[in-house]
């Protein structure tokens, strides 16, 4: 607000009229003083930040409009082009670094290959135990190595548990012990060649019951019993169930990663084949 004063700047301009007589000074015609209202806002004041005029930015080099021309002048800014966004040389450029989107699929497998610890380790000596031992039983049968008697007394066998086409079977039981040892110990196939190797180790305890005197006098330990088979059979069922592992050619399949409902039809199969073989070619019960 504007002080009160007598002061003849704080006069209004048309105030001041005619001259003090004898000392050449003017004085004012009226002694009004400016209203202190007059520095109140008015009712559409704006704010602090109300523009009531158009700045003019020809003197800047903004517009090469002349200031006179009309009222809009200061509005030539927005005739003049957009400046074009800074772009960075290619040469520049660093390698890209930033969140990379891990698939759920290979986020599994990153998470799992830190913990599993030396369970691929123990899958495998498990699958390439039995493996082997599976192919040396086989070899044993074909070539008679290791005291083995050869296709011919295992054909006998084959034919004194009561065996129908022992000539063929001979063959099918000794190549299915070498391909099944084969493919377990390379991790290859692992759920279909330990479902095989489940198979023909059913017949095995079967006929192994069924050759005995008294079939009902069922003996399991050794050396009369059928503890190593019956073994045996316990193996190929845990590698069907648990896979097996990282360490061999089925290491990016399903049923090495997260086992489940493939390993229990392998299960099914081997055990069902086993028995329905036995059912087929054989006939008898091993129980009577």
């Amino acid at each position: 607000m504007t002080s009160p004063s007598h002061d003849p700047l704080w006069q209004r301009p048309d105030a001041t009229s005619g001259t003090s007589s004898g000392t050449g000074t003017s004085t004012p015609g009226s002694a009004s003083l400016v209203d202190p209202e007059d520095d109140l806002p008015s009712a559409t004041y704006g704010g602090d930040f109300e523009t009531t005029t158009i700045p003019h930015y020809g003197s800047v080099g903004y517009s090469s409009q002349p200031a006179s021309s009309d009222s809009t002048y200061g509005l030539g800014l927005l005739n003049d082009p957009e400046p074009l966004p800074y772009v960075q040389p290619q040469s520049a450029r660093g390698p890209m670094i930033g969140p990379t989107e891990i698939e759920p699929e290979d986020y599994d497998r990153v998470r799992d290959e830190h913990r599993r610890g030396t369970q691929d380790l123990g899958l495998m000596v498990l699958r390439v135990g039995f493996g082997a031992l599976l192919v040396a039983h086989g070899l044993q049968k074909v070539f008679g190595w290791w005291g083995g008697q050869g296709l011919g007394a295992f054909r006998e066998s084959i034919e004194g548990v009561g065996y129908q086409h022992a000539d063929i079977l001979t063959y099918a039981a000794a190549g299915t012990q070498i391909v099944a040892g084969v493919l377990l110990v390379l991790g290859l196939f692992t759920p279909v060649a330990a479902a095989a190797a489940l198979a023909y180790l059913v017949n095995g305890v079967l006929a192994t019951i069924a050759a005995q005197d008294n079939p009902r006098d069922f003996a399991f330990f050794l050396p009369g019993g059928q503890e190593f088979q019956l073994t045996l059979i316990v193996v190929a069922a845990a590698i069907i169930l648990i896979g097996p592992g990282r360490y061999g050619f089925d290491a990016g399949r399903g049923w090495s990663r997260r086992p489940f409902i493939g390993s229990f039809v392998a299960l099914l199969l081997g055990i069902g084949g086993g028995i329905a073989v036995w059912v087929l070619l054989n006939g008898a019960n091993p129980l009577a």
